[in-house]
């Protein structure tokens, strides 16, 4: 089986049309060929297959595409057949198609944009096997529905440690896969160096993105949205959505052993301090696993009522602290302990967190900054939660978290290539 090159530009008598209909039926008949000096008709200028196209609706009347109906290209003529098919908008977005395993027709798969201008670049091929080509364009009008998915980006932009995921949060929830595919593939993500990642459902209407390791250290990476006015049901099209970039620093990575009472700090994989500390004591147990900080507060004042113990127990407490760096929203820090300088690189005493002298405190809080990683190994604490209580997106392995993608059981495909799927062989 023969088949024609990618698309190339239209040819000096290629014309450009405006469809101003949902259903675009194009007749593609076997036309004219033409044949080079050497008799070989793969070898002849593609044939202008204008002639041959036909458009249901008024055109004449500046009518413009329903974003709700789907695109439909069909070879009328059982003498020719379509090759390949590629449909995009203006701003670069590919519609997705099927095409027949004869070439008789191509029809969209993946919803178009309202208020969006498109390009069709149509390849064909008639009984002696010569290529013909057609461009059209048309331009979709309003949307029938009002509501709009808005996506807001995070963290702020600025530099963050290697720890760091992106997240999106979404508006509105979307609970259909299908329809969670169709956000996901909107959402894209660009690092440099470039990384292996992917997103993943917090909820109905949270996303984090993270690779499959920490990235790179000196990174700088871009998210954007490519959603607006995309159909994502009835009630819903894309919105939206300010796009952002965030760069990495040094690869900043922070060990505690709870067994051995000790935290050590690793900068660019280069141990760079040992610091002995004082973790959570029986009852109290500092969590295992990957954390990463989240805040930094020269102040705080840590009272036992906020995570549960009552005022005048005996384990209750109410205390100035300084140098502290958050690492889970319940309260979990890694901070100044004066009170507990002879346990520390001895005996956990702490409530859970992981107290250090003053010194070593401050030393600590002007070395880390937001998305450095802060790990605990070797407690009997509970191993810290994925999400909900901060960032613990790393205690999930690769294959779970790829588990967490409505495009995991899908194509992998690019949208470009199933944009362009071509008939099989007979």
């Amino acid at each position: 089986m023969r088949h024609t090159e990618s698309l190339r530009g239209a040819g000096a008598g290629r014309r450009s049309r405006v469809v101003g209909c949902a259903l675009l039926v194009i007749a593609l008949g076997a036309g004219v060929t033409g044949c080079a000096s050497d008799g070989n008709p793969l070898s002849a200028e593609p044939y202008d297959a204008a002639d041959q196209i036909s458009f249901g609706g008024s055109v004449d009347a500046g009518e413009r595409a329903d974003p709700d109906k789907p695109l439909e290209v069909v070879a009328e003529d059982s003498d020719g057949r379509i090759t390949d098919v590629t449909a995009l908008d203006a701003s670069g977005r590919y519609v997705a198609g099927e095409l027949a395993a004869d070439g008789s027709r191509w029809h969209s798969t993946s919803p178009l944009a309202a208020n969006a201008r498109y390009t069709v670049r149509v390849s064909t091929e008639d009984e002696d096997g010569a290529p013909g080509r057609e461009v059209l364009t048309f331009i979709t009008g309003k949307p029938t529905t009002t509501k709009r998915l808005g996506v807001t980006f995070g963290p702020k932009a600025g530099t963050y440690g290697v720890g760091q995921p992106l997240t999106a949060e979404l508006n509105a929830p979307v609970k259909d896969r299908a329809q969670r595919a169709m956000v996901e593939r909107a959402l894209k993500v660009q690092s440099t160096p470039a990384v292996t990642g992917t997103w993943h459902w917090v909820n109905d209407k949270e996303l984090h993105y993270r690779p499959q390791d920490y990235w790179p250290a000196h990174a700088t990476i871009s998210v954007r949205s490519t959603l607006e006015g995309i159909k994502i049901n009835d009630r819903l099209r894309g919105g939206t959505a300010k796009p952002l970039t965030i760069r990495t620093g040094d690869r900043v990575i922070a060990v505690t052993d709870a067994a051995t009472h000790r935290l050590t700090v690793y900068k660019n994989d280069q141990e760079i301090k040992q610091i002995p500390v004082t973790t959570g004591k029986p009852g109290f147990e500092t969590r295992n696993g990957v954390k990463v900080v989240l805040a930094k507060e020269r102040f705080v004042r840590m009272r036992s009522t906020t995570v549960g113990i009552a005022a005048g127990s005996a384990e209750s407490y109410d205390l100035d602290v300084h140098f502290a760096t958050r690492v889970t929203w319940s309260g979990e820090y890694v901070h100044a302990a004066p009170w507990s300088v002879g346990s520390q690189g001895y005996a956990n005493v702490s409530h859970g967190c992981v107290g250090m002298n003053d010194d070593n405190a401050q030393w600590f809080f002007d070395t880390v900054r937001e998305g450095d990683v802060v790990e605990v190994v070797n407690s009997a604490g509970r191993t810290m939660e994925p999400f909900g209580n901060g960032f613990g997106d790393w205690n999930l392995d690769w294959t779970h978290w790829q588990a967490g993608s409505a495009l995991t059981s899908t194509t992998t495909s690019s949208p470009q290539e199933a944009a362009r799927l071509r008939p099989a062989a007979v």
